[in-house]
């Protein structure tokens, strides 16, 4: 009698595709660490703490802002989206790539609010850019459905011109990587993309998410990247900006502090949830001879509101010149 194969399941398969797609070791490892964190968060185990989790938190602090007014305001705050334009000049910026804009998306939790995504929608409609870039943050919750997102992702995408390049965030699955592939977004986990122009590249670096999995890999990154070459790095997070200044990149791009979301009167941070000085927490910053932007996002988390801190897309044009 002949021993039949076993048929594999729909776990086997995922991590037979992610072990192709990103080396088995970095696959396992997100994998593992995420499902620890769901059996901590829906199980008995409740040492992983992460506010977005906790419906009672959620209910706690929409009843604050009710009873303070804020509520309604903070809503429609969350879907008034602003564009932000920052120029970067840089020395050794090749000719070709003088002038080159790149609209910059993050955090946008797109299954949190459809108003608030469809509001993105609408802000980016008329932008003028060359590429897209998106750091993290695409899925309301940190566990659970992805399926959600991924309705929402394809929505977005639809909506974006041209290339995509993105990183994950500390809300995203690694099982969402296949399908926003598919539907054309390039997922930089440890990798780089070169974009060219004639015989000349600007160097695009993405990291896997630093904030809670701590599966960022600077080193695999960029030891690619030629020496001297204009390079610029996507991180979820800016926790790592000190590694990648000293790494040599010329530009970083992040979100994840939503800029604090909700904050007091002046733009002033109640929290922004990050290992970083306030500084870096939100808009422009240096480091090192690096220059950076924190961009507080275009989505929000745990609840749906902003105060004091308009969400916003933003658009960043390299220029050549003294930085």
């Amino acid at each position: 009698m002949t021993a039949q194969a076993p048929v594999p399941n729909d776990d086997d398969w995922l991590r037979y595709r992610l072990s192709l797609r990103l080396g088995a070791v970095h696959a396992r490892q997100r994998l593992s660490i995420e499902r620890e964190s769901e059996q901590r968060v829906t199980g008995r185990d409740h040492r992983s703490f992460h506010l977005e989790n906790l419906y009672s938190a959620h209910g706690f602090i929409r009843t604050c802002l009710k009873l303070s007014g804020l509520l309604k305001r903070g809503q429609s705050n969350s879907r008034r989206l602003q564009t932000v334009e920052q120029r970067f000049p840089i020395t050794s910026l090749p000719e070709a790539f003088d002038g080159f804009r790149i609209l910059h998306l993050t955090d946008l939790h797109v299954d949190m609010d459809p108003a608030n995504l469809e509001a993105v929608i609408r802000q980016i409609q008329p932008l003028e850019y060359d590429l897209c870039v998106l750091t993290g943050d695409y899925r309301k919750l940190t566990w659970g459905p992805v399926d959600a997102a991924l309705e929402g992702m394809a929505q977005l995408r639809e909506a974006i011109r041209g290339d995509a390049l993105a990183v994950l965030g500390n809300h995203d699955s690694i099982r969402m990587v296949p399908a926003l592939e598919e539907m054309g977004y390039r997922l930089l986990l440890n990798e780089h993309q070169a974009i060219e122009r004639g015989d000349q590249a600007l160097y695009i670096a993405g990291v896997d998410d630093a904030h809670y999995y701590k599966v960022h890999n600077l080193q695999r990154a960029g030891d690619d990247i030629p020496e001297g070459a204009v390079s610029l790095l996507l991180s979820h997070t800016p926790e790592i900006w000190r590694e990648a200044a000293h790494a040599g990149y010329d530009l970083f791009l992040c979100g994840h502090t939503h800029g604090g979301q909700i904050c007091l009167p002046g733009g002033l941070p109640v929290t922004l949830d990050a290992d970083c000085p306030r500084a870096l927490g939100r808009g422009y910053w240096r480091h090192n001879g690096m220059q950076g932007y924190t961009s507080p996002g275009a989505g929000t988390s745990v609840v749906n509101v902003r105060l004091n801190c308009p969400p916003e897309v933003t658009i960043h044009t390299l220029v050549r010149g003294p930085d």
